[in-house]
């Protein structure tokens, strides 16, 4: 069965996103470029498994969170995008578009029961 198997980004929504990464970078030591801050993490035992998570803030007026309403979306991990989307198919969720194949992964945006707006993210292997 395809599933989650971390949190691949937070993104979120604020006044001003300039201001909230110099605060951030400040006071917990994130620093964020243009696209956000890539913070890497692992389980740490030398050998172990490793990963990435993308934590970006964004104008509160973006459009990129639509059609939900929330201040947030998160960005999950998962371990077969095709096999998920089908069983999310047969499930009747919702599906905001169709799998986007980048060169660090593909991609895919759900609503929950809520409406919030959940982005999938299959890594790319291997890269």
């Amino acid at each position: 069965m395809a599933k989650v198997t971390g949190i691949g980004g937070i993104f979120f929504k604020c006044k001003d996103p300039k201001a909230m990464n110099a605060w951030y970078k400040e006071h917990l030591g994130i620093e964020a470029g243009e696209y956000g801050a890539s913070i890497h993490w692992g389980q740490g035992v030398e050998g172990a498994e490793s990963g990435i998570t993308q934590w970006t803030t964004f104008p509160e007026h973006t459009k990129y969170f639509d059609p939900s309403q929330k201040d947030f979306m998160i960005n999950y991990l998962v371990d077969d995008l095709e096999v998920l989307v089908a069983t999310l198919k047969k499930d009747g969720v919702t599906l905001l578009d169709e799998i986007a194949t980048y060169d660090y992964g593909r991609f895919i945006h759900i609503l929950d029961p809520e409406g919030n707006k959940i982005e999938l993210w299959e890594p790319k292997r291997g890269g």
